[in-house]
């Protein structure tokens, strides 16, 4: 093994360890508040919304509700708001935006 693939594995595993002790010890080090619980709950949504967002602008800066992300992202939006399924959410926004395309070509 090679000493970069050895500097990614030993990275790797020393990222897990610290992400993962904080996720089995941080419950009983601090009680969190409920509103702080009800902020932190957004954050997934928040982060994906930004990532996907961007597909949606034309390099000029303007919407156009006639392209293919559009449109899965439309789908994708309804399926969160009556799921509240991160998982179903990205699974119908693909499907939606591949058979988009497939139509389209």
């Amino acid at each position: 093994m090679s000493a970069a693939w050895r500097t990614i594995l030993i990275a790797g595993v020393i990222t897990l360890a610290m992400r993962a002790s904080f996720l089995l010890v941080a419950h009983r080090m601090v009680r969190v508040p409920p509103r702080v619980h009800r902020v932190l709950r957004q954050i997934p949504s928040a982060a994906l919304a930004a990532l996907v967002a961007p597909a949606f602008v034309r390099p000029e800066g303007h919407f156009d509700l006639l392209q293919a992300h559009f449109g899965a992202g439309v789908v994708a939006a309804l399926v969160a708001w009556r799921t509240r399924s991160v998982l179903l959410t990205l699974l119908s926004g693909m499907v939606a935006l591949l058979v988009i395309q497939a139509l389209a070509s």
